[in-house]
């Protein structure tokens, strides 16, 4: 057994998206090559309608999918598969975009905003699957507790239960955790994936290493098959993510994420002639 070793910290940058919805780009572009398979984490954690009421009026996607998880907050949506509802307290929407879908987000003032989307890149074979939706409630994702110990299971398995999502193409754990003050947890993970922490609340320490880390970074760790946390004197709550990378070559413009920049070049040129959508 070799616990992961903190390899790469990144607190992202301000960065305002959609209509002009102000958010953390913790993980994007530059970091495609280190989180492989996943694109890109975007944080929210705001008191201030104004910071994201404008939303994310309707936009494509093709060859992703996006994972968004609310811890607090409501955010409407609607898409071209005819989908439409609230993301709540606790929810979760894992959409998978495949060969295209439009849709749109557009958050509610509500007292806290607080959450990620995740975006996992699609195997080549599998970018222009039929694209799908998934409303995942909050009723529908388990908790584990252990003493001081809380995890929500939202993707994979965690202790022999199940969460609601596994990841029809990339097997993906997704677990949100909680530790009281000073609890440690460890977590065995498949020696070959990719597996990082985003931190939201409190602060925590990795690896054995004593070296505390701040709410709102991601840490990827790295080789391994054990992952040791110790919590702050606040206590921690963060969300691990572990995925198989897939070693495959990158092209993203926006929206679209593809593996070519003949892919690319076609999927915006359908955008424009109104065949973007499959049917």
């Amino acid at each position: 057994m070799a616990t992961r070793q903190v390899k790469k910290v990144t607190g992202g940058a301000t960065q305002y998206d959609g209509a002009g919805v102000k958010l953390v780009r913790v993980i994007g572009n530059a970091d495609v090559q280190d989180f492989d398979p996943f694109l890109m984490l975007d944080a929210f954690d705001s008191y201030d309608p104004k910071d994201y009421v404008k939303g994310f009026p309707w936009h494509p996607h093709r060859g992703i999918e996006t994972v968004t998880y609310l811890i607090s907050g409501d955010i409407e949506h609607g898409d071209s598969l005819g989908n439409s509802g609230s993301i709540n307290d606790g929810c979760c929407q894992w959409m998978t975009a495949g060969s295209g879908i439009i849709h749109q987000e557009m958050p509610k003032a509500s007292p806290r905003m607080l959450g990620t989307q995740l975006w996992i890149n699609l195997p080549q074979k599998n970018k222009m699957t039929t694209p799908a939706y998934r409303d995942i409630r909050e009723h529908m994702i388990p908790i584990v507790e252990d003493g001081e110990t809380k995890v929500r299971v939202i993707s994979g398995e965690y202790q022999g239960t199940f969460g609601p999502e596994q990841g029809d193409f990339v097997r993906t754990l997704y677990l949100d955790v909680q530790l009281e003050k000073h609890a440690r947890w460890s977590l065995t993970v498949e020696e070959k994936n990719t597996v990082f922490c985003y931190l939201v609340e409190g602060s925590a320490s990795f690896g054995g290493n004593n070296v505390e880390l701040p709410s709102h970074r991601a840490v990827l760790l790295g080789e391994g098959d054990v992952v040791e946390v110790q919590a702050g004197a606040h206590g921690v709550r963060l969300f691990l993510l572990s995925g198989k990378p897939l070693h495959e070559p990158i092209a993203w413009g926006g929206p679209i994420v593809m593996n070519t920049r003949e892919e690319l070049r076609k999927a915006f040129a359908e955008l424009d002639a109104g065949t973007f959508i499959k049917s």
